[in-house]
């Protein structure tokens, strides 16, 4: 299971912290800092590199915010930084590289949104206070001068800090108002940083949900995505659940909580979701580039899916949800096409989901040579993640059976290792490539050399390795036999 949340940083370990880290940023920030003084503006860094820098998390990619408009802005970075972009200008942002440094420096400002507008109205401020008090939560509105090195706090944020609490420098409601999205980033804070979120905050959320209609998929999804690769992913998604907004942003997630009946002969679905999940995080190690790894993660929480749709009672008591690793794969594709993920996250996702239950369906481990072939063949480039989700998938609490069903796909994967040294499953291709098919059939291209070409690779699986001439003879066979159309 991941570790639980981080102590809590004490005041004097917050001072100590800071100062090393500015000290370790110092040629960045003081030259910087000096540059736009001498040229009349205030310039502070601000935001989440202050936050990381009490907690004594180090970053690369600083955030400052300035009296300085983004024309001027963009004059003293073009004199400093090796390279400059201005995506963010319509929102104040000018952006630049400075050796390993990413920079971005934002003219003081208010935002607000329109009721009914998905993008917000940037009015440019005159005062660092002011700026700090439009931002989202106390921890992210704190600020270091520089090139001076006053720390400005106005709405206590490294108390908050110190007892790991997000609020709002404001009411609540206000910021949601400006900026529904920020609801959501409550729960990506928490899952994050591993924070509780203020009573005053969560009632907001519940009493606010629906709005965060107006955000579009691609933001939504964003800091969904930020979410579930956190270190602590089930306190934000659990956030969402109890809050209504996983209602309109992932309804799926808190359909499974499911009613149980009354003889309480199934688990608790949504509970048993979020502990794959988090038996998912356990496992990524396995994976070549570690963790975290979203399509993994989402894979666990989307797998179960398809069961509310599934549900049926038997006349014994018990419960069924026969054929929901389909029926979850089709919900898991349509819920990622709405939130504009890309098509490869949502193949793979949906794959992942679907194959969930190969595995057991297997029986108790008496898998022969062909059936280790297809599983391979199915998974294609998502085994390994497939590895983690079948693993990840055992919950029980009974310890015999839990071993029980490690030792077994301890074996299969044995057995995977073993048939992929001696006959490179990872290219599993028939013994005959499409021309070879038509030369040797006396056919041109069509549907009768694509039949050709399955019937070898069923040959393929179930034989194994498969010499070209044995190949050829067993496809005479089968066109001779084969009735024509």
């Amino acid at each position: 299971m991941p570790e639980a949340p981080p102590p809590l940083p004490q005041i004097a370990d917050v001072q100590r912290s800071v100062t090393a880290e500015l000290d370790r940023i110092a040629p960045v920030i003081d030259e910087l800092g000096h540059r736009f003084a001498a040229a009349g503006h205030e310039l502070a860094l601000v935001g989440g590199p202050v936050r990381d820098a009490m907690l004594g998390r180090r970053h690369h990619d600083l955030d400052f915010t300035t009296s300085a408009r983004p024309d001027e802005t963009e004059r003293l970075l073009k004199g400093w930084g090796d390279a400059i972009w201005d995506m963010g200008r319509a929102f104040g942002t000018i952006g630049c590289r400075k050796d390993d440094w990413q920079v971005e420096v934002t003219t003081y400002r208010s935002e607000s949104y329109d009721p009914t507008s998905r993008k917000p109205d940037v009015d440019f401020g005159d005062n660092l206070v002011g700026d700090l008090g439009r931002r989202d939560f106390t921890v992210n509105a704190m600020a270091v001068r520089v090139p001076g090195r006053e720390i400005v706090d106005p709405y206590a944020g490294v108390v908050d800090l110190a007892h790991g609490l997000l609020r709002t420098p404001g009411r609540p409601e206000d910021s949601f108002s400006d900026d529904p999205l920020r609801m959501m980033r409550a729960a990506r804070f928490a899952a994050q940083l591993g924070f509780t979120v203020a009573p005053e905050v969560v009632e907001a959320m519940r009493a606010m949900a629906g709005r965060i209609e107006i955000i579009s998929a691609e933001r939504v999804r964003d800091e969904l995505v930020k979410l579930v690769c956190a270190p602590y992913p089930r306190l934000g998604l659990t956030l969402l659940v109890e809050t209504g907004l996983a209602d309109i942003v992932l309804p799926e997630l808190p359909a499974l909580a499911l009613e149980r009946d009354e003889h309480h002969r199934h688990k608790d679905v949504y509970q048993h979701t979020l502990t794959v999940l988090e038996q998912a995080i356990d496992l990524e190690p396995r994976l070549p580039g570690g963790g975290p790894d979203f399509v993994s993660r989402f894979a666990a929480l989307m797998h179960d899916v398809g069961k509310p749709r599934t549900r049926r009672f038997v006349d014994d008591g018990t419960v069924t949800f026969h054929h929901h690793d389909v029926v979850g794969a089709k919900l898991t594709r349509k819920r990622m096409k709405a939130l504009r993920f890309s098509n490869d996250q949502i193949d793979a996702v949906s794959e992942l989901v679907e194959l969930h239950l190969r595995f057991h369906g297997y029986g108790s481990g008496e898998w022969t040579d062909s059936a280790v072939r297809r599983y391979v063949r199915d998974a294609g480039d998502q085994l390994e993640r497939l590895h983690i989700l079948t693993r990840a998938d055992c919950t029980t609490r009974n310890k015999r059976k839990a071993e029980r069903l490690s030792r077994t796909y301890d074996e299969l994967e044995v057995r995977i290792a073993r048939l992929s040294e001696e006959e490179e499953l990872a290219s599993l291709r028939p013994a005959l490539d499409g021309n070879q098919i038509m030369q040797l059939l006396g056919v041109g291209p069509g549907r009768d050399v694509g039949a050709a070409y399955k019937f070898l690779m069923e040959l393929r699986l179930d034989q194994g390795v498969v010499e070209p001439a044995a190949a050829e003879a067993a496809l005479l066979a089968w066109w001779a036999e084969r009735p024509r159309q």
